[in-house]
């Protein structure tokens, strides 16, 4: 048991990864699934622990389309909890596409995958 409180950030808090999907994707890759399993037994600990997912997107579509799939992204890490044991009103989410980029590949910025895949420090 770790104290935490209002506001914090449990990736920070627990040493949790970042969750990455795939390209154009929003489904729960195996990696991710490792990563999610310590948020599940954070809430599992803290039954009263309400969450904020939030998800984003790189540049390389519109800010439209962004903005939907980091949606998508945020309901199916939402989903994901709820199917394994999680209350979805201790959950909310919302994506915020592109608008929170990590690297300098902002829209018409030439970058390679590596950098696409930049992870935030």
């Amino acid at each position: 048991m770790k104290p935490v409180v209002v506001g914090d950030d449990l990736a920070k808090a627990f040493g949790i990864k970042i969750i990455y999907f795939d390209l154009d994707k929003w489904n729960i890759r195996p990696d991710a699934a490792l990563e999610l399993e310590k948020i599940l037994d954070v809430m599992k600990q803290y039954p009263n622990m309400k969450i904020d997912v939030r998800s984003h997107t790189d540049s390389r579509q519109t800010h439209k389309y962004n903005e939907k799939l980091s949606d998508r992204r945020a309901k199916s890490t939402m989903s994901w909890l709820v199917k394994n044991g999680i209350d979805a009103n201790r959950l909310t989410g919302k994506g915020y596409g592109e608008t929170q980029l990590v690297n300098k590949c902002a829209d018409g910025v030439k970058c390679s995958e590596d950098e696409h895949q930049a992870k935030k420090k």
